[in-house]
Order: C-alpha cells, then structure tokens, then sequence
C-alpha cells in the first residue's frame, strides 16, 4: 500500500525551565536556542516540511499558541495548526491529532503514515535527520508497528529516557523495553551494556496502527478518538472539545509505547541534543575560547563555562572571574543560577 505521509509537531509546553525568558504565553520553542536566527519551533517546522511536504506538515499546540506559531512559522499552512482544547499529555495531544486527521479524510486516513516530532530538540545534519526518519517511516509501514528513534549515548545521562533494544529486525532493531530517566550508576551501566539509545520522543506509525495499538492499550482512549473525529467531521466542536476534555492526563510513552507488543527503534544518524534547561545551551551555541555562551550585550573576563544570555536592549551583562554560573536577563528579570541547577529553574517561575 502506498501511504500519505504527514509530520506533526507537538508544541505545547508551560515555560518552566527556560524562565525568565520562557513563560506560558512564549514557551521555549518560540526562543532561538540552537540558531541565532530561526525559533526552535521554525527549525521544527522547516524539517516537518522536509518530510512530509507543505500540505502534510501539522504543528499541535494550546489553543493559546495558536496565534503566536502562525506568525513564527509563516512557512506553514494555517489551517494546519491543530488547538488542542485543553492539557492533556502527549498521549491527549496525539489523540487529537489522530482524531482531526481522520475526520478531514474519511475515506483514505488508513493510507496515513505519521512522524510526530518535537520542538524542544537540536538538529543540525538535515541530510542524515532525513535519512533517518525515512528508514523509520518505512519499518513503520512495512510492519505495522510503531517506531521511535534512538539516540546513541555520548555521557551517562540521567536526564533522558533510556531505549532497551534487541535483534535487528525490518531495519530497525525491536525493542525490548523502555527504562525511565535513570540515576548517575544506572546510567553508566547502560552505557557499558552497549544495548541501549537515549529515547528521542519522536514517534512514527500508520495511522491504522495507532488506533489499533490504542484500542489494545487504552480502549477507552480509542473510543474518545473514534467519537471526537465524528463531532469534528460533523461540525460539532463543542462537543469534540467537551469529549476531549474527559481523556485521562496521560504521557504517549505511559499510555501505548510501554504497553505495546510491536515496537521498533532506528538509531539515529544525526547530530540531536534535548534542550531541556539553560546548561544545554553550551552544547547548542558557539562557545568562546574559555567555552562561554554569550548572547545580546554580554562580556566576560577570567570566566569559563558560563552561559549569558541576555533579551535587554539597554543593559549590558559583565562577568568576572565565574565558572559555570548562567546568567539569564530581560527586559524585566535577572536570574542567576549555578549551570548544575539548571534543572531546578521552575522552583524560582512564579505561579501564572
């Protein structure tokens, strides 16, 4: 069978551990922080094109974001913006994709084959990203399974999600399991162990494959997205809203990944990183001869490691004598914070 292949974005995301910059109206996919010239989300959206064309490149957001991804992504067809009602997870924000897809094509939503990207990820070798997502996509059609990519480990981090893989199999090797985010001497061990890829949390799968995975793993689920797609292809938005206001709080990976038979993972080719807090900047942007991050209006004397990263038009940043300090600054908000708590950020976001 020859499928329709489309790519999907999820950008959703609160501004927690990119504060003060980031915040819930201008989360992190809306900063430049692996380019000093394209959002994280425009970067997104560029390689979704590169996959599945202009008509089948889908960002999924907050009803909230709608009007700020259009303006930042003016490459992309508004109409392919998807509002997610409300906050539910990754698994609720794939739910309504899938339902949105399948009421906007009755008829041939069986031949959809489905990437589901991020917008959070650095990604600098769009050859090699492509090749990649293409094997994916391809075990993901020939086998009726559902595919992730794996990052091979470059340090023992315990701040990813960890892939356990077996035997190759349809260009991808099958997985045995996923582990949760590890600690320091867990991580090590699978590092040594040689078997294991860092989970990327990006998916791919034909559309007929998800609903039946889902209707094993989360029948309940299944059924909501059956209904939403016939409240939305009949003009009923209130009531696909209200029915997707009833889904469970669920994470993609809790909901069908870990629970699924048929699960295969392709080790990346690419160059990736997860921009998760402010010390990943180090690994995204250029580094100065003592390896600091400097951004807007920043000078440092004697200092290494740091990472400046400064909004203000009017206020200059100076360092001297620091390692390993961030200091991030806007126009109404300085923080300053040792780059091994970058992590802890959100304990200093105030309440929205």
């Amino acid at each position: 069978m020859a499928f329709s292949r489309v790519a999907v974005i999820m950008a959703g995301g609160s501004g927690e551990r990119f504060w003060p910059v980031s915040t819930r109206l201008r989360p992190k996919q809306f900063l430049k922080l692996a380019s000093p010239d394209q959002t994280l989300l425009s970067q997104a959206v560029d390689r979704a094109i590169s996959v599945a064309g202009p008509d089948g490149a889908y960002i999924a957001t907050g009803l909230h974001l709608v009007d700020p991804s259009g303006q930042d992504c003016p490459q992309l067809q508004s109409d392919n913006i998807l509002a997610e009602p409300a906050k539910r997870n990754t698994a609720g924000c794939l739910v309504w994709v899938a339902a949105n897809l399948i009421a906007r094509n009755p008829d041939t939503w069986s031949q959809i084959s489905m990437a589901v990207l991020t917008a959070d990820q650095r990604i600098n070798t769009a050859e090699q990203f492509l090749a990649t997502v293409n094997q994916a996509m391809t075990t993901a059609e020939s086998t009726g399974g559902l595919v992730t990519i794996g990052i091979p480990p470059t340090r023992p981090e315990t701040g990813f999600g960890y892939v356990e893989c077996g035997e190759p199999e349809a260009g991808a090797l099958r997985v045995i399991r996923f582990r949760e985010k590890p600690d320091v001497a867990t991580a090590e061990e699978f590092c040594r162990a040689g078997n294991f890829l860092w989970n990327s949390g990006m998916f791919f799968w034909t559309l007929s494959a998800f609903m039946a995975a889902l209707e094993l793993a989360q029948p309940e689920m299944a059924a909501k997205t059956r209904t939403i797609a016939g409240q939305l292809a009949a003009g009923d938005h209130a009531g696909a809203n209200a029915t997707f206001e009833s889904l469970p709080n669920l994470s993609i990976d809790y909901a069908l990944m870990e629970k699924a038979d048929q699960v295969y993972v392709v080790p990346a080719q690419f160059d990736w990183d997860d921009l998760g807090s402010w010390d990943a900047l180090s690994r995204s942007l250029p580094l100065d001869e003592s390896g600091n991050v400097l951004q807007g209006k920043a000078r440092q004397l004697d200092s290494a490691e740091c990472v400046i990263y400064n909004e203000s038009s009017s206020i200059e940043v100076a360092i001297l004598g620091l390692e390993g300090i961030a200091v991030v600054v806007t126009d109404g908000q300085v923080m300053v914070i040792p780059k091994d708590m970058a992590q802890d950020v959100k304990r200093l976001r105030p309440p929205d």
